[in-house]
């Protein structure tokens, strides 16, 4: 961090997820809880595969307070009810705060894609389109960010990040580089994907998804599980946090970003991409790799992934690396471009209470993956330093790093 710079801190972590939200679904990851089932949004009977990573604690409608929840897409009533956990987390009235100062940045891999398909549904039934649910305006991913706003009543910066599985990070990264600018003085950040057909018919031509469960860097993982959910931080300047006595769980210490401009879905074949992300990152918060203490690993349980991802790790920690690195992708199931953010709060969580989560599903070690995935069960630990790495289709990398904050 150059000297001089502002400072920025998370003071609210707000997460709706499989496992539950908001301080539940904390709990949830670090008992090991699975947020598996057989799909009961549509019908999977066309395809080999049949379990996935739903929402179905509570109806995310019911946080949509402000705006007709009939015409917000479910991906948007995610990312909403998450920033309520969120802004009451960090105790701050959005209605308080000077509309033209509050922001919002989210990230997301789809968008709203149940208004594309309830539009198609209608089609193929011949029925034509219903004026009361036409998709245009309903459809395209930066609807999350401005319903986000238009819900709390915030008039500042407002911006989504498409960049699919890494969205997240990337979400962080531009919220950090506002409140530096001093465009806004809160920043609502994170990311929200809802679960859809579009994105479980992709990944299952793929081949990608898992016939049970997520064993991400297991000699014997099968694949990823899509999941959905929202991840959604509150961002301030060190200075204004103090000033107003807020909670403070960590500081965005810096990021790093990259892309393998190697294959559309591909990651780069020695990890090149994701271990210049993780490098920029640690430049970027002056931090040597030696004081990591945790990676929240992107850990998809795909052969190829892991073993990329755990080959990025070694190139830039060091073959011999033991740096704890768990992926709550074994619980959550992928949730795309809420992943990351989702992470960022797991990783903020652990640094301020000394825990952090376990892979869970791992049977067997994988000598492609000599990592220390924290198998099984939560470690408690001290957590002064955390990574957070996304990598996505397309090549894009991030990694974002939180330090405890100190005096």
């Amino acid at each position: 961090m150059k000297p001089g710079r502002p400072r920025i801190v998370v003071t609210g972590v707000g997460i709706v997820c499989p496992v539950g939200s908001g301080r539940s679904a904390w709990e949830a990851l670090l008992a090991g809880q699975s947020g598996f089932a057989e799909v009961a949004s549509f019908d999977t009977a066309r395809f080999r595969v049949h379990r996935g990573g739903e929402v179905r604690h509570g109806d995310p409608a019911e946080a949509v307070e402000r705006l007709d929840p009939a015409t917000v897409g479910r991906a948007s009533q995610l990312a909403i009810w998450a920033a309520r956990i969120a802004l009451s987390d960090a105790s701050i009235d959005p209605a308080a705060l000077d509309p033209s100062r509050g922001a919002v940045v989210m990230g997301t891999t789809s968008g709203e894609p149940g208004i594309v398909e309830a539009f198609d549904d209608r089609l193929l039934a011949e029925a034509g389109e219903d004026p009361e649910h036409a998709f245009a305006d309903r459809y395209p991913c930066h609807v999350i960010a401005a319903n986000l706003a238009a819900e709390v009543g915030w008039s500042g910066p407002v911006a989504m990040i498409p960049t699919a599985c890494a969205a997240g990070n990337y979400a962080l990264a531009a919220a950090s580089d506002h409140l530096r600018a001093d465009r806004c003085d809160v920043v609502l950040a994170g990311g929200a994907d809802c679960f859809s057909r579009i994105t479980w018919t992709g990944f299952a031509r793929l081949g990608a998804i898992a016939p049970d469960v997520c064993r991400p860097f297991d000699r014997d993982r099968r694949g990823m599980i899509p999941g959905e959910g929202a991840g959604v931080l509150v961002l301030e300047t060190l200075e204004r946090a103090r000033a107003r006595g807020a909670r403070i769980y960590a500081e965005i210490a810096g990021y790093g970003i990259s892309c393998d401009a190697f294959h559309m879905t591909a990651a780069h074949s020695q990890g090149a991409g994701a271990a210049r992300a993780m490098e920029k990152a640690l430049r970027a918060a002056a931090i040597e790799p030696s004081e990591v203490d945790y990676i929240s690993a992107h850990g998809t349980g795909t052969p190829t992934n892991d073993k990329l991802e755990s080959l990025a790790v070694k190139r830039v920690f060091g073959t011999d690396c033991r740096v704890p690195t768990s992926s709550i992708k074994s619980m959550i199931g992928h949730t795309m471009g809420a992943a990351s953010a989702i992470e960022a709060g797991v990783c903020a969580l652990a640094i301020d209470e000394g825990i952090v989560p376990p892979t869970m599903n791992f049977t067997a070690p994988d000598p492609d993956c000599p990592l220390d995935c924290v198998p099984n069960e939560a470690r408690r630990m001290r957590v002064d330093v955390a990574m957070n790495n996304a990598y996505a289709f397309g090549g894009n990398n991030a990694s974002v790093i939180l330090r405890r904050c100190e005096p």
